[in-house]
C-alpha cells in the first residue's frame, strides 16, 4: 500500500512514539510493560530498549527508530528525548502549513499551487534546516552557550582532574531515567567507583574508548541474586572455566596462542604416508616426545598460564597439567585484543614456542584463580597493565535476567556518554564579515527595489505572519496558574534581568503576555515601585577558579570553562569546540538557553527563512522542559525553571542546579542535530510504501520461461 508522505502522516506516526516516551521521560517517569513479539515481557524506563521492543509495521516508524538507534550508539543517551523534541517540530511544521493554507482559502486555485510550488515545499525547508544546521546553529552554540558551560573537572597547578563529586552527579542524573528508583542511587555509585578504579589518571578519554568497545568482555551478569550483590573485581573475568587448573605461587608468566600446541603429521597441502603399523606408532612417540618438549620449555620460562584461542587437544592439557601450567581454551578475538590492548602481549607463533631461545612473547600476571559466581566457575585473572587502563570487571546481579540486561544496557550507555562528554566537540560554522554584511544588506535593498510586486509583498505578509505565530507560541498558558509565592519569585528575578544588560526587555514583554492580567499589574507595580538604582548594580565575578566542592550536604558547583579560542579556517568560516567535560544543570537548562538564544537571533537575522527556522527549533525545545516539569509545583515549575537559567548569569551568579544533577553538553548538541537530520529526511519523502513481509527468493527456482 502506497500513500504520500507528509508531516501531517509523520506527526500521526511520531505521537504514537512520543506516547510512550512521556510515560518514562525524566525523574516522575514510571516503568513501562510491553509484549515482545516472542512473548517475552518486558518492564523498562529505557526509552532505546523500549523503542527497539515494539513491533512496528509503519515505514516512518521504523524509519523513526532506526535514527533513534543510530544516535544512541554515538552518545548513548536521549532515546525518549529524541521522539517528544521531533514531534514538537512536526507540531510546529505542521502549525506553519496549516495556516499558510488558511492564508490562502480566498486566493486562486493557481496562487495557491504556484505558492506551494515555489515556497511551500517541504524539501525547501530540510534544505534550509541543513543550511542553519551546517552555518549557524555551531555559531549559535559557540558565541552565547558557552559562557555557561560547567566543567567535570577540578583545575589545580598539575592541571586538570576528574572531581568525584560532579561525576557522581552526572551519573545519578543518567540513570535516573533508565534504572528503576530503588536502584538507581546504588548503581550510579556502582559506576562512579567502577570509574574511578579503572582509570590510572584522572583525565584520558582512551580509557573510556576502551571502556565503550569492550564492555561486554569487562563485564559479568549474574541471575538469582539481589542488586545490592553488584561488585567490583579485580583483573579480568572470563566467562569460562579453566580447562587444566594448577594453583602457583610466585611469579606467575602467561603466553596467548592461536595455534594447536602438538604437531600434526602433515602441514596442510601435503600428504603423510604410512607403510605400517610400526610407522605409525613412531610418528605418534614423535609427537608425543614433541609435545612434552614444548611443555617442558614453557615450564622453564616460568610459563604458568596458557590462553588459548582455540581446542587444544587432549594431549596438550595432560602435559600442561605434569608441568603445573594452567590453561584457558576457546578465548574469543575480542578477548584476546583485550588482553593485548591491556597487557601488549602478543600471541606467539608455535616456531618461536619451539624453539629453546628465550621467549619474548609472555607477561606477568598477579593472579590466575577461579571465581565462583552463583553456581558458575569462571576464570579470574589478575592482568598488569601496561597502559592508562587498570583492569577491572563489573559484576551486575539481579534476581530476573530482564533486570541484568537493563543495568548491562544502562552502564553501557553511560560509557558511551562519558567517552563522548571526555572528547572535544567540534563546531565549524560561518560569520559574516562586515564587508559581506554590508554588501548582502545592500544588494537586500536592491533586490527589494527592483523586484517589488504583490506577489513578493504577499509572500513576505505570509513568512511575516508565520514568524509572529511562531514566537506567541513561545510561552504557553502555564503562567496563568501562578500563585503570590511564584509572583514573588520571578518578581525579584525579573528585576534581576533588568538590571543587566544581556536580558532584552522583549523577554520581560514575553513573560509580561503570558501571565494573567492581576498577575502582570502585580509585577509592572512592583517594578516601577522597586526598580533598582545605579549602587544596586554588583560587579560582575569570574568564576574561572571555581573549585567543585566534594561535600553533599553543602551542594557543589563546577568551574566555568572560559570561552574557547576561534580558529579561522577561511574567510567567514570559522572552527572551534565545545571543551572536554563540559556541562550543564539537568532538568532543561541547556533547552530553555538555546530556546531565548535561538529567539534573540531570529530578531537579529535579516533573511526570513532563518527566522522561522531558528523560531521554531526554539519553540520545539521549549516543549522538553515542559514535560520534565509538569508534575512539579512551587519552586519547581516550569515558570521558575523557565527563567532561574536567564536569571543566574546575569546576576553573576554560578550555574548551580536545584536538582543536582548535571548532563554533558556535547550529548544535548549530538542530540539536537540528531533529531534535525532526521526531520531532514522526513521532509525529503514523496512517497510511502508499506511493505510488510519481505519478498521471498526465487532465484533457485527457474520458471518455464527461462527454462
Amino acid at each position: 500500500m502506497a500513500s504520500q508522505g507528509s508531516v501531517t502522516a509523520a506527526l500521526r506516526v511520531a505521537e504514537v512514539l512520543e506516547d510512550i516516551a512521556n510515560r518514562c521521560v525524566g525523574p516522575e517517569g514510571g516503568q513501562v510493560l510491553c509484549t515482545k513479539a516472542t512473548g517475552e515481557v518486558l518492564l523498562s524506563r529505557d526509552g532505546g530498549c523500549l523503542l527497539e521492543a515494539l513491533h512496528l509495521e509503519h515505514p516512518l516508524a521504523r524509519m523513526i527508530v532506526a535514527c533513534v538507534s543510530s544516535h544512541l550508539k554515538k552518545s548513548g543517551d536521549g532515546a525518549k528525548t529524541f521522539i517528544i523534541f521531533l514531534c514538537h517540530l512536526l507540531r510546529g511544521l505542521h502549525a506553519i502549513g496549516e495556516k499558510e493554507k488558511d492564508s490562502f482559502s480566498s486566493e486562486s486555485i493557481q496562487s495557491h499551487e504556484r505558492h506551494w510550488k515555489n515556497c511551500g515545499q517541504w524539501k525547501s525547508i530540510s534544505q534550509a534546516l541543513l543550511t542553519f544546521q551546517t552555518q549557524t546553529l555551531g555559531c549559535i552554540v559557540d558565541q552565547n552557550l558557552s559562557r555557561h558551560y560547567l566543567s567535570v573537572f577540578s583545575s589545580s597547578a598539575e592541571g586538570k582532574t576528574l572531581c568525584r563529586r560532579s561525576l557522581e552527579l552526572l551519573l545519578e542524573a543518567y540513570f535516573c531515567g533508565r534504572v528503576g528508583r530503588n536502584n538507581h542511587r546504588f548503581i550510579s555509585q556502582l559506576m562512579c567507583d567502577y570509574v574511578f578504579k579503572c582509570m590510572a589518571c584522572e583525565s584520558g578519554v582512551e580509557v573510556f574508548e576502551l571502556l565503550d568497545n569492550c564492555f561486554v568482555e569487562l563485564s559479568v551478569g549474574v541471575t538469582g541474586l539481589p542488586v545490592s550483590d553488584s561488585r567490583i573485581v579485580d583483573g579480568l573475568v572470563l566467562p569460562r572455566d579453566f580447562s587444566v587448573y594448577c594453583p602457583a605461587d610466585g611469579d606467575i608468566r602467561m603466553v596467548i596462542v592461536t595455534e594447536i600446541l602438538q604437531p600434526l603429521f602433515s602441514s596442510s597441502g601435503s600428504e603423510f604416508v604410512l607403510s605400517s603399523e610400526t610407522q605409525f606408532q613412531a610418528s605418534q612417540r614423535w609427537i608425543m616426545d614433541r609435545t612434552k618438549t614444548v611443555m617442558n620449555y614453557l615450564r622453564s620460562q616460568n610459563v604458568k598460564l596458557l590462553l588459548s584461542s582455540v581446542k587444544q587437544p587432549d594431549l596438550v592439557t595432560y602435559c600442561a597439567r605434569l608441568n603445573s601450567i594452567s590453561v584457558v581454551e576457546c578465548l574469543s578475538s575480542e578477548e584476546i585484543s583485550l588482553v593485548h590492548r591491556i597487557t601488549g602481549l602478543s600471541p606467539c607463533v608455535l616456531p618461536e614456542v619451539a624453539s629453546q631461545c628465550e621467549m619474548s612473547d609472555s607477561t606477568l600476571v598477579k593472579f590466575c584463580k577461579p571465581l565462583i559466581l552463583r553456581s558458575k566457575r569462571y576464570a579470574h585473572l589478575g592482568l598488569i597493565s601496561t597502559c592508562s587502563f587498570i583492569p577491572h570487571c563489573v559484576v551486575l546481579c539481579g534476581p530476573v535476567l530482564g533486570l541484568v540486561q537493563q543495568h548491562e544496557r544502562a552502564f553501557h550507555g553511560a560509557f558511551k556518554m562519558l567517552r563522548q562528554l571526555f572528547t572535544d566537540l567540534d563546531l565549524n560554522y560561518i560569520i559574516q564579515t562586515k564587508e559581506q554584511c554590508d554588501s548582502s544588506l545592500l544588494a537586500y535593498d536592491n533586490s527589494r527595489e527592483s523586484n517589488h510586486s504583490p506577489e513578493t509583498d504577499k509572500h513576505q505578509d505570509i513568512v511575516a505572519k508565520n514568524k509572529n505565530i511562531l514566537e506567541t507560541q513561545t510561552h504557553l498558558e502555564v503562567y496563568s496558574s501562578l500563585g503570590a509565592s511564584d509572583i514573588n519569585l520571578i518578581r525579584g528575578e525579573l528585576r534581576s534581568a533588568h538590571r543587566e544588560p544581556a536580558i532584552e526587555p522583549c523577554q520581560t514583554d514575553e513573560v509580561l503576555k503570558c501571565l494573567s492580567p492581576e498577575d502582570s499589574r502585580m509585577l509592572t507595580e512592583s517594578d516601577s515601585t522597586g526598580n533598582p538604582t545605579a549602587n544596586d548594580t554588583r560587579a560582575e565575578i569570574s568564576f574561572k577558579h571555581l573549585l567543585v566542592t566534594d561535600n553533599p550536604g553543602k551542594g557543589s558547583t563546577s568551574p566555568v570553562i572560559p570561552k574557547s579560542l576561534h580558529t579561522c579556517t577561511s574567510q567567514g568560516h570559522w572552527s572551534s569546540a565545545v571543551p572536554a567535560g563540559s556541562v550543564l544543570p539537568v532538568g532543561g537548562t541547556f533547552e530553555i538557553l538555546m530556546h531565548y538564544y535561538l529567539l534573540r537571533y531570529a530578531q537579529q537575522c535579516q533573511q526570513s527563512d532563518e527566522t522561522v527556522i531558528s523560531t521554531l527549533i526554539a519553540n520545539a525545545l521549549l516543549g522538553i522542559p515542559k514535560i520534565l516539569c509538569k508534575p512539579k509545583k512551587g519552586k519547581d515549575s516550569f515558570p521558575h525553571i523557565h527563567i532561574r537559567p536567564l536569571h543566574a548569569p546575569q546576576a553573576s551568579q554560578p550555574m548551580v542546579s536545584d536538582q543536582s544533577g548535571f548532563e554533558s553538553v556535547a550529548g544535548k548538541y549530538q542530540l539536537l542535530t540528531s533529531v534535525l537530520q532526521c526531520l531532514m529526511k522526513i521532509l525529503t519523502i514523496d512517497l510511502i510504501i508499506n511493505v510488510k513481509r519481505q519478498p521471498q527468493k526465487t532465484g533457485d527456482q527457474e520458471s518455464d520461461d527461462e527454462l
